[in-house]
């Protein structure tokens, strides 16, 4: 099994010999979606490497100094800190210069909304994959599903807590996602690649490198603030790109993304894990996209 704690697109970065401060490619940080390590990925952010520094932490959550609470203020500050950082978890510490661009999938793009709000200093746009904005009186009944628990009966949470988390061998545990729907219509390295770094080896085989648990706790702690991060104008270009089958945009409806991001709204085809299922397709929207909003705005907003 490779060495998840140095990912290739760190791995490849580190190796050229040119700093990042030297390099004329915009730093691009990605976040990753619930309960898949950035290394799931792998194939969606190679087609990005040519025009990006990519900087990404491997899981977020699992740091115990930003633990998941209610409406994730301490994985915000866990995503600041790597951002200020300009490294991996467990990468030495190096500062960079540039604000970066949020490229986020799902929770990753919730997070990235709320973070360039909260620092617009560190962040030159946002782009959200698939992370639509909960808002209005879908907010409101989040707030009271959480308050009597409700979560625990409907939505992710009721699947994530009872997840299948541990297999013989690695092979056997791509045979069980290979079965799934979901998951079939990946293409076979992407499904490799979630093998390798969604899971890890225990004294049985291999289990779960995101934690069920945790898993299940940042899907019963959403945020059902998000409308005080969403407040117009935003400090820096946001663009969102939507699944056409997305089953999470559905519940959530589009009318308060495509209200904050207005012109910077894209289609493309499939459901919310299009990076994973479509990743030579997505990359290339995320790509356009990433370029419309940097000429959109040239300058740099300051502390």
């Amino acid at each position: 099994m490779q060495e998840i704690n140095q990912p290739f697109w760190l791995a490849s970065n580190e190796s050229e010999s040119e700093s990042e401060s030297e390099s004329n490619s915009p730093v691009l940080h990605f976040v990753h979606g619930n309960s898949f390590p950035t290394g799931t990925y792998s194939v969606f952010l190679k087609q990005l490497q040519p025009y990006y520094q990519i900087r990404a932490l491997d899981m977020h959550g699992h740091n115990p100094a930003f633990p998941v609470t209610d409406c994730w203020p301490e994985l915000c500050k866990e995503l600041i800190a790597s951002i200020e950082a300009g490294k991996n978890t467990r990468d030495a510490m190096r500062n960079t210069a540039r604000p970066v661009i949020l490229l986020g999938h799902s929770l990753g793009g919730m997070l990235s909304l709320m973070v360039a709000k909260m620092r617009p200093d560190l962040v030159r746009c946002v782009v959200m994959l698939d992370s639509p904005v909960v808002a209005g009186w879908r907010a409101k009944f989040l707030r009271v599903a959480k308050i009597f628990a409700l979560e625990n009966y409907f939505g992710p949470a009721k699947f994530s807590k009872k997840r299948r988390k541990s297999w013989a061998n690695a092979e056997e545990a791509y045979q069980h996602f290979f079965a799934k729907a979901a998951f079939a219509i990946w293409p076979e390295q992407v499904l490799r690649d979630y093998i390798q770094y969604g899971t890890e080896p225990y004294p049985k085989g291999v289990t779960l490198h995101f934690k069920r648990d945790i898993e299940t706790a940042i899907y019963r702690t959403l945020p059902h603030i998000i409308d005080r991060f969403t407040a117009l104008p935003f400090p820096v270009p946001i663009g969102f790109i939507c699944g056409t089958t997305s089953e999470e945009c559905r519940q959530a409806g589009i009318y308060h993304t495509q209200q904050l991001v207005a012109d910077n709204f894209e289609w493309i085809s499939g459901g919310h894990l299009y990076p994973l299922e479509s990743p030579e397709i997505a990359a290339q929207k995320a790509h356009t996209m990433i370029q419309k909003l940097l000429a959109s705005s040239p300058s740099f907003p300051q502390p």
